[in-house]
């Protein structure tokens, strides 16, 4: 119950899905948690349920694509706790699915703007608290497609390549700082965004998109967000403290081949 106890850590995307799942546990183990999103209203109820479990939370509206905003409530984060500790670059979106030549101008910089963008902005933000804390955590939500190709989704596959390669750049030039980062590659974890993307395509028949895309992983299933929640507790914590540069894959043996 301890794991995190004291450390203030920001999630970001922290409404729904994984980053949900990593506030929880986060708190779980004792965490004073700043939850980051632009989908208000869940992101409210979280804050509510953690507050009624007695944890000191707060939920702070962030556009993590706009410099200004980030700014503001990293600020704000350091007033309210009095220090940042560890960072969960979380926010993402799948964008469309279309092959490279088909895909817009526009569609193409919407993902790398919250993505890319997004994880530069925060950690930008983060790191000057850190530096003068003199130790930190970044954890940035990469997947399976920052490590391996597939053909589809063009936007994702590319913004989470350079999450990947961000990491390990972030985690050799702040280590003499002690200040560590690393990426977590999830295989498909059953989350809103993984509905919606397969709603987008013409999913109509959810328990049998599940059991198919399961088929992809060895081990036979899709993931849950705790899989995901709980390596990221442990890369906030202070047993991973000669972690970094690293990328955890929690991926069902996905990558595995």
């Amino acid at each position: 119950m301890n794991r995190v106890k004291g450390k203030v850590c920001i999630v970001t995307g922290a409404s729904l899905g994984i980053g949900c799942a990593c506030a929880r546990r986060l708190a779980e183990e004792g965490a004073n948690v700043a939850l980051f999103d632009v989908v208000d209203q869940p992101g409210h109820t979280l804050m509510e349920e953690l507050r009624f479990r007695g944890v000191q939370v707060r939920y702070w509206h962030v556009d993590v694509t706009d410099e200004g905003s980030v700014r503001d409530a990293m600020a704000s984060v350091g007033e309210t706790f009095g220090g940042l500790d560890v960072l969960i670059n979380n926010a993402g979106i799948s964008g469309v699915n279309k092959p490279t030549h088909e895909i817009t101008q526009e569609e193409w910089d919407q993902v790398q703007a919250v993505n890319v963008k997004g994880v530069f902005l925060c950690t930008k933000h983060a790191i000057p608290h850190m530096l003068r804390a003199g130790r930190g955590s970044i954890v940035n939500l990469s997947s399976i497609y920052g490590l391996v190709g597939a053909p589809d989704v063009p936007p994702y596959h590319a913004s989470k390549g350079a999450v990947t390669l961000m990491s390990r750049t972030d985690a050799l030039l702040y280590a003499p700082n002690r200040i560590r980062v690393n990426s977590v590659h999830p295989g498909y974890i059953w989350t809103p965004m993984v509905v919606n993307h397969l709603r987008a395509n013409g999913v109509d028949d959810l328990d049998q998109a599940r059991e198919q895309l399961g088929r992809l992983h060895p081990l036979g299933h899709v993931g849950d967000t705790d899989d995901i929640a709980w390596a990221v507790v442990y890369l906030a914590s202070d047993e991973s403290k000669f972690v970094t540069g690293a990328s955890l894959v929690i991926d069902g043996g996905y990558t595995a081949r």
